[in-house]
C-alpha cells in the first residue's frame, strides 16, 4: 500500500489562494494610492490666486500667481518664492494664514 506523502495544494487552492492574494493587495495598497493621485491631481488643477496652501516642505503661503508647472507665493509681506505645482501638498481655509 502505498501513501501519498504530504501533498500541496491542489491547483484549484493556488489559484484562490493567488486570486485572494491580488484582492488583498488591491484592496490595501493600489486602490488608496490611486485615490490619493487623483484627489492630488484635482488639487493641482484647482489652484487659483488668492488660495493659501501648504508645500510638501512646510511653507505655507498665499498664491499671487499661477502659470502652467509653478506658482508663486507670498510666504510674508513682499517676499515671494517659486514653487513647483506638484509640490503643494494641501489646500488650506481662507484665512488660515492670518491665524498663524
Amino acid at each position: 500500500m502505498a501513501q501519498d506523502g504530504g501533498q500541496g495544494m491542489s491547483v484549484v487552492g493556488q489559484i484562490i489562494f493567488f486570486a485572494g492574494f491580488i484582492l488583498i493587495f488591491y484592496f490595501l495598497i493600489w486602490r488608496p494610492q490611486s485615490k490619493r493621485a487623483k484627489e492630488h491631481k484635482n488639487l493641482m488643477s484647482g489652484l487659483n490666486k488668492g488660495d493659501e496652501v501648504v508645500t510638501s516642505g512646510g511653507v505655507a503661503g498665499r498664491i499671487t500667481k499661477v502659470s502652467d508647472d509653478f506658482i508663486i507665493l507670498e510666504v510674508a509681506d513682499n517676499v515671494e518664492i517659486k514653487v513647483q505645482k506638484v509640490a503643494v501638498g494641501a489646500a488650506l481655509p481662507k484665512g488660515t494664514l492670518k491665524d498663524i
